[in-house]
């Protein structure tokens, strides 16, 4: 009697663990994509890709761009002021580099000239929901693809 109660009990717990796997499989690959893990995004193409990274704050508004061109990129950032409706900005330029999931950005140029300290970007590109993001991989900063910001 005890050999079928626990003959018994191992099939219902092997039966369970195999239905539940496939939920536990899309979990973890969910949670992969989150993290940017195991992303094999290396055939795709970031050329003539816009992102955007929006942050509202009580006295102003950042929107900062990121605008890929080949071997070339452009970062700007605009500022507006809630009180008074201005909207100020930065252009600078430079270029970018791409290893498998990573895109280093350096912009050593402000509206066209030289600056003595570049700004610099190491990022990576993650797709969630078919949605391509860059990562800030510092300040964990989330830039969404210009057209995918635009369909919402």
């Amino acid at each position: 009697m005890k050999k079928l109660f626990i003959v018994m009990l191992f099939w219902v717990s092997i039966t369970s663990f195999a239905q539940n796997y496939s939920a536990i499989n899309d979990i973890l690959t969910l949670l992969e994509e989150k993290r940017g893990i195991n992303q094999n995004l290396e055939n795709l193409s970031v050329d003539n890709k816009k992102f955007v990274l929006i942050k509202d704050f009580p006295d102003h508004t950042e929107r900062s761009f990121i605008i890929i061109k080949g071997k070339d990129a452009t970062y700007v950032e605009m500022f507006d002021d809630k009180s008074n409706n201005e909207t100020t900005s930065n252009v600078f330029s430079g270029d970018v580099l791409r290893k498998k999931n990573i895109v280093s950005l350096r912009a050593d140029k402000l509206e066209g000239k030289k600056i003595p300290i570049p700004v610099t970007k190491t990022l990576l590109l993650t797709k969630q929901k078919e949605i391509l993001y860059l990562i800030d991989i510092n300040s964990r900063e989330r830039w969404i693809d210009e057209k995918a910001y635009s369909k919402k």
